[in-house]
Parts: structure tokens; sequence; C-alpha cells
């Protein structure tokens, strides 16, 4: 059944920027308990996931502040907006899954080479010292640097990159299609008229 109606549009529109605010406070939620168990120490990766939260969840407060109030101007400012994350998001997610072994080797080194906090945070986690081999001379928080026992991390990143990649753009990929449906809810819902208005108000 196709949802037409002034009033179906607008309850899918808010039950759409609901999930979305419940998306970005689950954002929010997974970085400071990530920070909070001594899981993540970098304050530049937990930075990044909670603007990345905050910016979503503004999105959802405009998208449902002006699906409540039939706001003109919110509505456009929120699908232009919700247009231009689409485009950002598809793109990223259809990368993730296009990406070979040898492009994620790379891109996983250089990442590594440019990441200096999360480093201790990957060994310690992995139990590994070092990308591609092992160095008396770099500073591990790994335990297995006290038993003498440490391989290079190289080889265990991999092994989950690939998992990593699919799953993050699956569910990037999932959630862009959620956001152009937004971008129709809202081109749709703003050129209806609300029944219970004045006939002769301007929309």
């Amino acid at each position: 059944m196709v949802c037409g109606g002034f009033s179906c549009s607008k309850n899918s529109l808010c039950a759409l920027n609901l999930l979305y605010t419940l998306v970005s406070l689950l954002l929010i939620g997974i970085a400071a308990w990530g920070i909070g168990f001594g899981l993540i120490s970098s304050f530049r990766v937990v930075g990044v996931v909670i603007a990345v939260g905050i910016f979503l969840f503004l999105i959802a407060l405009v998208g449902l502040i002006g699906a409540i109030k039939h706001h003109q101007v919110l509505l456009f400012f929120y699908m232009i907006i919700l247009l231009l994350v689409f485009i950002i998001q598809f793109s990223v997610s259809c990368a993730c899954l296009t990406l070979n072994k040898e492009q994620q080797s790379k891109l996983l080194e250089v990442g590594w080479n440019n990441a200096n906090s999360t480093k201790q945070d990957i060994e310690r986690n992995l139990n590994c010292c070092g990308f591609n081999s092992v160095s008396e001379a770099d500073t591990c928080s790994a335990d297995c640097v006290k038993l003498q026992t440490c391989v290079s991390c190289a080889p265990i990143i991999k092994e989950y990159s690939g998992k990593v990649l699919r799953f993050v753009g699956g569910i990037g990929l999932f959630f862009s299609f959620t956001e152009i449906l937004g971008v129709w809810l809202t081109f749709r819902y703003r050129n209806q008229k609300d029944p219970r208005a004045n006939p002769s108000a301007f929309l």
C-alpha cells in the first residue's frame, strides 16, 4: 500500500528522523563507552565519531521539527543536506565494497603510518607489535612484549579488514537508501497541503 496522504507522509518522515536520532545517540554512546572502558585512547577518533553523531542528531532534529510543523524552509534545507549526505555516504560505501586486497593493504599501511595514538590501542587489543615487522625500538604497549612472543600486526589486521569493510560498506549502503527515501518523502511532503490548515493560506 502506497503512503500518499498528508498524515502518512508526516508520520513516515517523523519515524525516519526518530530512527536517525537513535542512531546518532548510539554513535555517541559507543564512543563514550569505548573511551570509558579504555578500548580507545585516541581523542581524535572519539572526537570524529562524536562529531558524526552530533551532526546526524542535528539533521534529524531539523527534519523532525520541519515534519511536525510542516515548515517549508526547514524541510528544504533538510532535503538538501540529506541529499548531500546521501551522495557522500553512497560513494564511500561503494568504495568500501569494491576495494581489493592490494588496495586494502596500501590503505591500512597509510593509516598505520599516520595514526600515532591509535597504534597503541591496536597493539594492546590485538596483542601485536609493529605493522609489517616487530621492532624492538618501537614503544609497544602489548602484553606479548614481556613474553617476547610478539608478531606483526599486519596479518591480523588484514584478516579482519575485508570483513570490516564489507560490514561498514553494507551498513552505509543501507542507510544511504534510507536517506534517499527521506529526500523523496520530504520533497513530496513539502508539496502537500495540510487539510487542517486554512485553504487560502500560502504554503
